[in-house]
């Protein structure tokens, strides 16, 4: 049972002799619900040498039938275009998980800045101990200073 793909409507015609791209520029390839649901059963209900003719005839990937498969199973492939048209959405996040996702993230920043902030604190810390223990101890070398 062959059923026609919507690139089986495409047109073939020949590339335009004069100029111009030889090769136009290809066409991603839309499959409505009714296809999907044809071919999905077509091929669940061929034997296992037949499957691979079915998918090379059609020009597809047994990827294309293991996700109609799933489509078909969540429901989503009913065939009303409206349902099949718009994407499933996630519920939306209330403005306060907004918010709270957002003043974690802030603190988390905050929490680095100080961290950074205390180990340059620190360094400067040593530093500082450093540079006076080579002061006092070229103060205590006795040199005689010249002015």
């Amino acid at each position: 049972m062959h059923v026609p793909s919507p690139s089986d409507k495409q047109s073939k015609s020949p590339s335009p002799a004069g100029g111009g791209d030889p090769a136009p520029r290809p066409t991603r390839r839309v499959f409505t619900p009714a296809y999907k649901l044809a071919t999905v059963a077509e091929y669940e209900n061929a034997p296992n040498g037949e499957k691979g003719a079915i998918l090379r005839r059609e020009g597809l990937y047994s990827s294309h039938i293991v996700e109609w498969t799933r489509a078909r199973d969540a429901g989503v492939l009913s065939g009303n275009p409206a349902e099949s048209a718009s994407p499933v959405k996630r519920a939306k996040k209330s403005a306060e998980l907004i918010e709270l996702e957002k003043l974690r993230r802030r603190n988390e920043k905050l929490e680095s800045d100080l961290a950074k902030t205390r180990l340059a604190l620190g360094i400067m810390g040593k530093a500082h101990a450093l540079l006076e223990q080579l002061s006092e101890s070229t103060d205590n070398d006795g040199l005689p200073r010249t002015l």
